[in-house]
């Protein structure tokens, strides 16, 4: 069958909007609310993965937080994007740095640190293979967490879009896990309400060879330590794990109660498959086949968007059968990533013409929550719980 167009779909989609406004159960596997996630925090405002933006995230009415995490040299984990804390351009050889007039080219959409700007730690600009691609920059793992602590501060990633964000440049350290979790318990307790965490174990292919040469846990068995010293090993605890890698999440199963969720991206294949030689990709997984794989170790997925409710030409079309085949495994469905600006959203939802200016999350928000979609990640916590408080109308 053909594809309808959001516009030939809006009638039905108008009447689940009346339905919805007469009361009508949401369309979740649950039956409730969809799940805020603060991504990386209220990283629209400030800049992410810093306790600041964390705790903005809960502010606006995030469910969870969510920490990407990383390992430094003696072992802690803490919260960041990527490995490099800051990263640099490589000529097109892919083996040598760019320079211009014997300074390093900055990456200006992957540096999230001060790190580039200190000349004590000059020496430690590097080139490695992240997952099979040559990657130049300061790496987390080449930093001891006091080194970590002393002097590098964070900065936002996106510098050249969210330029209000770049006022709050060099102010924030570089929060490890256990002070997330920190957070997030504290600010349960004084605002009663559950505030959930949301870890992302970023490249453990990567971080695997890391330990295994340092001679140190697995990012893993650290994680699983912290979250069940916090949370008890239980599946109703206030916690999902979630990672791009299958084998990592097949291990944290054998060893976790804890819900865990396979990222899903709209390209390619998870790293450890190619390292396997397994050719399913991330759209194999996301069928019907793939989907009975995953529920032998996920409780459910965290997709793109495109998976979900797939755009082109500006214009989004009709959801897909992914919701549908997943809840009928008993999967929960979580949608990422929405952001407010015109640069990251369909264009019949942009507003204006500046890419940095802020269009209508809200209504691309609606499709995908009329579809059923189970929770989402936000960069503008605030605007994704209007939206919420809107269709519960």
């Amino acid at each position: 069958m053909k594809r309808r167009t959001l516009l030939a779909a809006a009638p039905a989609l108008l009447g689940l909007c009346v339905a919805r406004a007469q009361g009508a159960a949401w369309k979740t596997l649950d039956g409730r609310a969809p799940l805020l996630i603060g991504h990386r925090g209220a990283s629209g405002y400030r800049p992410e993965h810093t306790l600041a933006a964390y705790a903005l995230a809960i502010e606006q009415g995030a469910d969870f937080i969510e920490p990407d995490l990383v390992l430094s040299k003696d072992g802690v984990l803490h919260a960041r994007h990527e490995p490099m804390l800051a990263r640099v351009e490589l000529e097109a050889d892919g083996h040598t740095i760019k320079r211009v007039d014997g300074q390093p080219v900055l990456h200006r959409s992957d540096t999230s640190s001060n790190v580039w700007q200190l000349e004590k730690y000059a020496d430690r600009l590097t080139i490695k293979q992240l997952d099979g691609k040559p990657v130049a920059g300061w790496f987390a793992e080449d930093f001891t967490a006091a080194e970590l602590r002393a002097d590098v501060r964070a900065q936002e990633r996106l510098r050249d879009l969210r330029l209000a964000n770049t006022a709050h440049n060099d102010r924030h350290p570089i929060p490890t896990l256990a002070e997330v979790i920190a957070l997030a318990q504290q600010r349960s307790q004084a605002m009663g309400r559950v505030i959930g965490i949301y870890p992302e174990t970023k490249h453990p292919s990567y971080f695997k060879l890391f330990t295994d040469a340092a001679g140190q846990p697995r990012m893993e068995d650290l994680l699983l330590a912290q979250l069940h010293a916090a949370y008890g090993d239980k599946r109703e605890a206030p916690v999902f794990i979630q990672s791009f890698e299958v084998g990592n999440l097949q291990y944290l199963r054998s060893r976790t109660k804890l819900r865990l969720l396979q990222l899903l991206s709209a390209s390619g294949r998870p790293y450890d498959f190619q390292l396997a030689g397994d050719m399913r990709s991330y759209q194999d997984l996301a069928r019907a086949a793939g989907l009975d794989f995953l529920k032998g170790h996920a409780d459910g997925i965290g997709a793109h968007t495109q998976l979900i409710v797939p755009s082109a030409g500006g214009r989004l079309q009709a959801p897909t059968a992914l919701i549908r085949e997943a809840h009928a495994r008993g999967l929960l469905v979580h949608g990422w990533t929405f952001r407010a600006e015109n640069q990251f959203l369909p264009a019949e939802f942009a507003r204006g013409a500046s890419p940095a200016a802020l269009g209508d999350m809200a209504a691309q928000l609606r499709v995908f929550i009329e579809a059923g979609m189970d929770g989402f990640f936000t960069d503008q916590p605030d605007l994704g719980r209007a939206a919420l408080e809107a269709i519960s109308r």
